[in-house]
Formats: structure tokens, sequence, C-alpha cells
């Protein structure tokens, strides 16, 4: 989330609602955002009066609000005077008034929604509407967003916001002990990411478990650790939540479930000898003569002929007590990891261990494992420690995880196009919420050319022409190995670009910060495309904002408007452009081989920028979005069975084994 400078009130000076902001909301969104809009003069109102108060009487004022919702006032009626408080608070605390379409945002997170609101115009501030409405009701609400950098900054950034209403503040981070983690969850509002706090339920349903069994510390013992920790469960009964990124997050994370995984099996050599030999003979087997690639569904199946060498080729000794079905499943994994999983672009080695690189934030996965084996094919494949898929203790998806709680909403730059999802699996509208000041961003024509080397070439040529007028130029790719490539290339024409991806984590927040002045030349994978808001230096307004270079398509349409996003925030001047190239992944990934190499032969014989092939690329890349869908309603449709067996079984759902 962004935080932006709201307007200041001055003192005596406050805001009624704009003319036409009724209109631009019911041409927006129509009747339900108009209703909420109704919210607006009220809380207006409340102004001139909230001004005259001291810290201390502010506080006792939502003392009051606190008392009333826990003796049973719904919150509905308590929200006029919540948001009032919130945004005096705001205004007194941190210099940030909320504007009044940002108080339209909380109305419509408050109410079930997920906010479509466009870079720049304050998601972070926004938030602390509905969270602190939520909180009232002492039950605790939480905020779950992409990484733990965003939830401690967030956190840290709205706490003068929230203690001056007389509200607690907790953060959850990777690695954080028991003992902290609970006291977070007891504060009234908590922020964290949702992997974190999906795992923390999950621990809490195997302790509480144990505990009826009369075990003292069966996590503990999971983890082959003595001792433990304290007995007691991290969490409070979820009451509310509110997603940040919440397409990236509802949609994106949810086709991974989050799994804690019981103690390794007695196998574990034995499976480390089979990965390591099928490693090393995978080059012995020649597609459609050994095996048949499926592109659709990505998988890989051994011939007749397949088979026959892999019984023909040498084994380590330990690899006898494996059956042969066995050992071709070995093969298979490891030849689908050498044909899809590639290094700097999807996984990273540090210190030893593989990384993964999160496709759709450009960010590490810490502690993320790729479940099937393939993750140990993966550490195969670069040799290094072979850790072993273990036996599932519990598990949960994202999607079951969120609709346990009693309430949820969202907000996020980018959730139109999958409204009919977010609304069929979580039952939440998506509300697009009008922008501050209108949106003058434009958009340059699309450019294609036949071959990577050319695009790059013109890429290259854009930034340097962009630069000579002394604007700022971001560039966004989709892997490190392609950020740090076209870096290389900017520096033999003579720029002086900065790269931001996941190997320099460290100095995000510099680099960000830098993005917007005069001259300045980023290169950036998906890391600049969440949670940062570029903002520009001085004079850069006059030479027309900064330029975004898109250079390839994702396979989802949300993540390109991520980065368009970084230009014209707040109704700032902005320009970006798309390139691509006719050999691009997403053809490959949207076509499969036939159709991909026949445009890719096209583009071999071209010279210079294509006409009329945008839209290709385009359907491309709305067929791969289709089969992600299809993906996700299928995992949900698997869990929702499996859970069912487990209760006809009499068996906690979320564990593995009977309770």
């Amino acid at each position: 989330m962004s935080v932006v400078n709201a307007q200041t009130a001055r003192d005596g000076n406050f805001s009624r609602v704009p003319q036409g902001l009724l209109r631009t909301v019911r041409a927006a969104s129509g009747d339900r955002l108009a209703r909420w809009a109704a919210y607006l003069p009220k809380i207006a109102e409340r102004e001139p009066e909230l001004h005259k108060l001291s810290d201390p009487q502010l506080r006792k004022e939502s003392l009051g609000l606190r008392y009333r919702a826990r003796s049973g006032e719904p919150l509905d009626r308590l929200l006029v005077e919540a948001f009032a408080l919130v945004r005096e608070a705001g205004r007194r605390k941190l210099g940030m008034r909320h504007f009044d379409v940002q108080i339209l945002g909380g109305a419509a997170v408050h109410h079930r929604s997920i906010v479509e609101m466009q870079t720049g115009e304050g998601k972070t501030l926004t938030a602390t509407l509905p969270m602190y409405l939520a909180a009232v009701a002492g039950k605790g609400a939480h905020l779950a967003t992409v990484n733990d950098y965003l939830a401690r900054r967030d956190a840290e950034w709205m706490k003068p916001i929230y203690e001056a209403l007389g509200m607690t503040v907790g953060v959850i981070q990777a690695q954080q002990p028991q003992d902290h983690r609970r006291k977070a969850y007891a504060c009234d509002v908590t922020y964290g990411t949702a992997n974190e706090m999906g795992f923390d339920f999950l621990r809490d349903r195997l302790l509480k478990r144990s505990l009826a069994a009369g075990q003292q510390d069966l996590f503990g013992q999971m983890l082959g650790k003595a001792g433990g920790g304290s007995d007691e469960p991290v969490q409070r009964d979820l009451h509310y939540m509110l997603v940040d990124e919440a397409d990236s997050i509802l949609i994106d994370e949810a086709r991974t479930p989050l799994i804690i995984s019981a103690l390794p099996g007695e196998d574990e050599q034995i499976a480390a000898e089979a990965y390591r030999w099928a490693a090393e003979v995978k080059t012995e087997f020649v597609e459609n003569e050994h095996y048949d690639y499926d592109h659709d569904e990505r998988t890989v199946e051994l011939s007749l002929e397949g088979r026959q060498l892999v019984r023909s080729l040498p084994k380590p000794a330990a690899m006898d007590r494996l059956p042969l079905s066995t050992i071709y499943e070995y093969v298979q994994r490891s030849i689908k990891v050498d044909r899809e999983m590639f290094l700097n672009r999807h996984y990273v080695v540090r210190d030893g261990e593989i990384v993964i690189v999160d496709e759709f934030t450009g960010r590490l996965a810490e502690g993320r494992k790729w479940r099937a084996g393939i993750h140990q094919a993966v550490e195969a494949q670069e040799q290094v420690e072979i850790t072993f898929a273990t036996n599932q203790a519990a598990r949960i998806t994202v999607q079951d995880l969120f609709l346990r709680y009693d309430r949820l909403g969202g907000m996020t730059g980018t959730a139109s196009t999958s409204s009919r999802e977010l609304r069929k699996i979580y039952r939440v509208h998506v509300e697009p919420i009008p922008t501050n000041r209108p949106p003058i961003r434009k958009q340059l024509p699309t450019l294609v050319f036949g071959t990577a080397a050319q695009k790059w070439d013109a890429i290259v040529q854009d930034a340097r022409e962009q630069l000579a007028v002394g604007r700022p130029v971001l560039i966004g790719t989709r892997s490190i190995d392609k950020s740090e490539h076209l870096a290389e290339l900017l520096v033999a024409a003579g720029a002086n670009p900065t790269v931001l991806n996941a190997r320099h984590v460290a100095r995000e927040a510099e680099i960000v910060a830098e993005a917007g002045q005069r001259g300045k030349l980023t290169v950036a994978t998906n890391m600049a495309g969440r949670g940062t808001d570029i903002r520009l230096g001085d004079g850069v307004l006059e030479l027309g904002g900064l330029h975004v270079i898109c250079t390839e398509l994702h396979e989802a349409q949300r993540i390109d408007r991520q980065l368009i996003g970084r230009c014209g925030r707040q109704g700032d001047p902005g320009t970006y452009r798309q390139f691509l190239a006719l050999d691009d992944e997403i053809l490959l990934a949207g076509f499969g081989p036939k159709r991909s190499e026949r445009l890719k032969r096209l583009g071999e014989k071209s010279t210079g920028p294509l006409s009329g092939l945008e839209g290709v690329f385009r359907k491309a890349q709305r067929r791969v979005e289709r089969r992600h869908f299809r993906d996700r309603k299928i995992m949900l449709y698997h869990e929702k069975e499996r859970q069912k067996i487990q209760r006809q079984m009499g068996q906690d759902p979320y564990l593995d084994t009977p309770g």
C-alpha cells in the first residue's frame, strides 16, 4: 500500500462533499457506492467539533465508541463517528487528512468489498478507517499484506493514528517467537502477512489437539526439538480481515496451500540418491523419442523407449529397493524441472539453499517450497543439500483461511479484471473508487519486434531518449536474470541503471525513494509493482513525469497494470510503453509450442517494429489467465472434498492425522 500526503485541513477550513462526486460515484460503480457516499457530509459535519478537542478528549471519545460497540451497538451505526475520529487523528498526528474518496473506500471495505484504488491514492491511510471500526468491537482486526517489510512499514507508519485513539498495534514477522506473536495478536490491530497468519492458525490447531490429547509439546516433537514453547494458542478467534493487495494474496497465492510438515520418513537416503541420479541422467532423454511433453498441462510422460532406457542405465545400489514405477517418476520430474525451472528466474541459490522467487511479486518467498518433489529435484539440479518432502501434519488453503473470518474486505490497485472470481469464491464485491484527481497518465503506442534482441535494443534507445531530457525512467522485467541482462545492455550504451530485484531487497526503500528523481534510471522486477510509491523529484513534473517501460507481458494482466500504475500517481503526468517480441514467454505459455514456434520463425525474418500483432499477445495472456483460474477452482474443489471426507471420519479437516 502507499500513503499520500493528504490535504491538511487548516483551522476552520473543513471540506464539504464536492458537488460532482455523487455523479462520479454513480458513473463508476452504481448505487452501492453512492449510498455510502451519503456518509461524507455527516462525517464532515463532525470535523469542527472534533478539531476543538484536546488529545485526551479525543481519546475519551474513542473509548466511548468502544464501550458502545462492546455493548452490542452495530458497527454500521458507529461508522460516521468512527471515521470522523480517524480522520481527525490522521490530520493531527501525521498531517494527513483523509480525502473524501478515501473515506468512500474505507466505507466500501467495511461493507465486505474489495476496493480498487489506483496507485498513489493512499490505500495505507484508507485502511485505518475500516481497521479502527472493526477493532472497536474488542475482538481484534487483522491486516494481511504481501511481505514482512510492508507489514512492518505500514504498522509503524499508521501507529500514531491508532494510539491517539487508544488502540494498540501489533506486527507479525517471520521467525518471530511464539510469545511475541501472542502479544501481537492480542493487540486491537494486527499487521502481518497472509502466510504467517495462516501458519499460526495451523500451529494453533495442532496445539489445541495435542492439549486435548494430554500431550505437552506435539509441535516441538514434530520439529524434532526438545522443549518447545508456551502451550497456549497465539491467535484469538478470527473476527475481521482486511487483505492488502487483495488480488495478489487471494488469487495469485491461492494456488499454493499452506502446509506444516511432520517428522520425515525413514527413506531419506534412498530418495536423495534417486534425486541426484535422475538429475545426472536427464540429459540422456530426448523429447519425442524417450518422452512426450504436454505444453498445456506441463507434464512429462516417458515413452516405451524412455522406460527401456531407464532400466538400462546404471543406478546406485540404494535404488534397488525402489519399484520401477517410482524410478520413472524421478526421471520425469527431473526432466520437467530441467525444462521449466530456471536459476535467477524461478529461484536463486543462497547459502547453499534453494529460495523461490515469487513470480508475481518478484520477491524471495522465504520458507516456501514447491510440492510433489519439484523442490527436491531443483536441489539435485543445483547440487545443493536435498531437503525432503515430509509428511503433512496440517494444511489450509488461502481461500479457506480467509473465509473463516467473520468479515472480509480488501484493497488493491488491480481487482476489476478478477471481480468475477473474487465474488464467486470469497463472496465479496469489487468496487472501483474514483481518483482524488483526474488521471492524466498517457499510453504510448505498443511496439512489437521479431526477436528479443531487437526488443532490448529498442528499449535501450527509448530509455536513453527519455533520460536525455531529464525524465526518470522505470523499466519493469519479469525475472532477475532479465533485469540483470538489460542492465548490462544499458551500461554498454553509456547509461547508469540502478537494479532492484530480489538480490537487492535490503536497499529496496532507498532505490524506490530515488526512482522518481530527475534523470534516474531504474531496472526492476515485479518488486517495484506493489506497495511502492514513486514520488517525483524537483522539476520532473514539468518534464512529463515518470516514464515506465514494460518489457514483456506477464501471465496476469493485473501484474502489468501494477507496473503501469507506478507513473501518473495522484494526477501527476506520466507515460508508459509496452515492448513485445515474438519469442516472448507469454506466447509459448498461451499457445503452446507449435503456434509459438511459427510466430518465432516469422519474427526471425523481420526487422523493425511489426504492426497488428498486439492482439495476439493479449489473447495468449487471456488463455493463461483462464488456465490459472481453472487450476484454482480445481484445487478448491479437491480441498473441499478432502475436508468433507475427514469430517465424515471424525477428523479435524485441517489436520492430516486423526484428532
